[in-house]
């Protein structure tokens, strides 16, 4: 048998299958009372507790990203690999970050559904020991920090130019 070192293969499991079964429940439960409980009436949309929370205005994306990070702390319980992890507190971070601009960060909340991807993600690599990670994991991962940073950058861009414009007015 060929050994890869960029492969992790979980070889031992200290957690029986009843408590690792009952962390996925668990899981999939948190995921559908924060991204998937209610129906809006008269639509096919359903919304949870995220959006929700996240209209309080500066504590409710916070406070909903905390409620999240459960799902990530399950996942680490079931001894997913540290990349889906790290996918999985991206999504968080995503949700959470664009979850503090008024109405449009509720609207990307409701269609992302960051904790029922992380659910999903946790449920995949939970299953049965597999590889530590994915190229699509790694391109989630590098896409996520790439585009953050630009974000960033660009968020500096504006401000210099912002204050460049406000100090011609001044003088």
């Amino acid at each position: 048998m060929r050994s890869d070192p960029d492969v992790e293969i979980l070889t031992e499991d200290p957690m029986d299958h009843e408590s690792r079964e009952a962390l996925r429940r668990a899981s999939d439960f948190l995921a559908k009372v924060l991204d998937t409980a209610l129906p809006i009436p008269g639509t096919r949309i359903r919304i949870g507790l995220d959006p929700i929370i996240g209209l309080l205005p500066g504590v409710g994306d916070a406070l909903a990203s905390f409620v999240g990070s459960a799902i990530v702390v399950m996942a680490s319980q079931l001894q997913v690999p540290k990349i889906v992890m790290a996918r999985m507190s991206l999504n968080i971070l995503l949700n959470g970050v664009l979850g503090t601009i008024p109405v449009a960060g509720d609207v990307f909340s409701i269609w992302f559904r960051s904790n029922a991807r992380n659910a999903e993600l946790l449920r995949r690599h939970s299953a049965s020991p597999r590889r530590a990670s994915t190229v699509s994991d790694w391109m989630f991962v590098a896409g996520i920090i790439l585009g953050t940073l630009a974000i960033l950058l660009g968020a500096i861009v504006a401000i210099l130019w912002l204050t460049a414009r406000l100090w011609d007015l001044v003088q």
